[in-house]
């Protein structure tokens, strides 16, 4: 299976943010989707989960010869900032995302199993989400996508501000949940995307184009990678 974007554009006023996006995604892959801030990142997110309207282009499963419409409950969307209810404790939002897609979940887990595998302490899992660390409240958001398991799961820079314990545990929970699905994860930072993700795309005047992990090690190669998100981030 892969996820497929084809020719995708988006501009607001005369800002051409994305001119032509074009690219396949494998299951089973983790991929960087690399670019500095204001590179469009976001804005091909937002396209991608129908939050904002495209101005042209599609994107679709593949599986072989067969395309398959993506569908709303396809894709799970990680923000950078958590969203998660605040006038609810963590095991209530939990059993309340388990009973409102009961229908869609495979081999359902007890609350407690969920919040074991995201590493949520036991003696915050009654307290109002209010209360939680940016950390915690980033895992919960996360828990809400790995319980329904969506084909496709969008990363919008979820290691920002998080402490090097809590990055490290999203990492490894991250690398477990790409079997059966396509991970996109974006990020401005070129280290995590190397450490983390499969393969790296780069989103550079619009487009999007593979970057040859091997050729980092070449100090020239970085660093033209580098330049290339400086001119990015100048769009």
């Amino acid at each position: 299976m892969e996820f497929v974007i084809s020719h995708l554009a988006k501009s607001y006023g005369k800002h051409q943010v994305l001119s032509d996006v074009d690219y396949a995604f494998e299951e089973g892959k983790i991929y960087g989707l690399l670019g500095r801030n204001g590179a469009g990142k976001t804005t091909l997110f937002n396209c991608l989960n129908a939050d904002t309207e495209t101005d042209g282009g599609k994107f679709f499963f593949r599986d072989g010869e067969k395309n398959m419409p993506v569908e709303a409950g396809d894709i799970g969307y990680v923000l950078s900032t958590p969203t998660v209810p605040d006038f609810m404790t963590g095991r209530e939002f939990v059993q309340f995302f388990i009973d409102i897609h009961s229908d869609k979940i495979k081999n359902p887990k007890t609350i407690d199993e969920y919040m074991d595998y995201v590493m949520i302490p036991e003696d915050t899992r009654d307290r109002l989400m209010k209360d939680y660390s940016h950390g915690t409240r980033n895992k919960m958001q996360m828990l809400a996508n790995i319980i329904v398991a969506p084909r496709l799961m969008l990363l919008d820079e979820p290691l920002t501000s998080l402490d090097v314990v809590v990055a490290e545990e999203m990492k490894d929970i991250l690398r477990e949940q790409k079997e059966g699905r396509v991970l996109i994860f974006s990020t401005h930072l070129l280290d995590i995307a190397l450490d983390l993700c499969d393969e790296i795309v780069l989103l550079n005047h619009g487009k999007l184009e593979l970057v040859d992990k091997s050729n980092l090690d070449n100090e020239n190669f970085k660093t033209k990678i580098i330049e290339a998100l400086k001119d990015a981030d100048n769009t």
